[in-house]
């Protein structure tokens, strides 16, 4: 038998970088109240209220109450006061279709792991320039 000191000498195996993800984008780890729309085995649309607890431009962790099957399309609502063209700041989106990719049940709660129709736009010259400038003064 060899002992573990010798193992060394085998070729080392890559470990992945647990500072980095394997993702296009950066999660953001916020809690946004969401409303869930889907259709139920029935056909019939739901609603449920839920929280997002991460997002990013390609997807969003999602816990609900209600168990929904994977590959479930979804509809994420987010409730905000509008905001459009008359304020001089570009439409936001506060609708997201997605689809679940991933589903894990906990006791109450129901996990759902989404991934956007579409990703969110990223652009951060969305933004005209004169009103960068004067957000930047305040």
């Amino acid at each position: 038998m060899r002992p573990y000191g010798s193992l060394r000498t085998q070729s080392p195996v890559k470990k992945r970088n647990s500072t980095r993800e394997a993702r296009k984008s950066v999660r953001l780890q916020l809690a946004i109240p969401v409303f869930v729309r889907s259709k139920d085995g029935g056909g019939r649309d739901s609603l449920e209220f839920a929280t997002a607890l991460n997002i990013s431009a390609g997807g969003a962790l999602v816990v609900v109450r209600r168990s929904l099957p994977k590959s479930a399309l979804i509809s994420l609502e987010i409730p905000s006061v509008p905001i459009g063209p008359s304020t001089g700041l570009p439409n936001a989106s506060r609708v997201l279709r997605a689809k679940a990719v991933w589903v894990a049940h906990l006791d109450d709660y129901h996990l759902l792991g989404l991934k956007f129709v579409k990703p969110l736009h990223t652009n951060p010259d969305a933004i005209p320039p004169d009103l960068r400038k004067a957000v930047a003064v305040v």
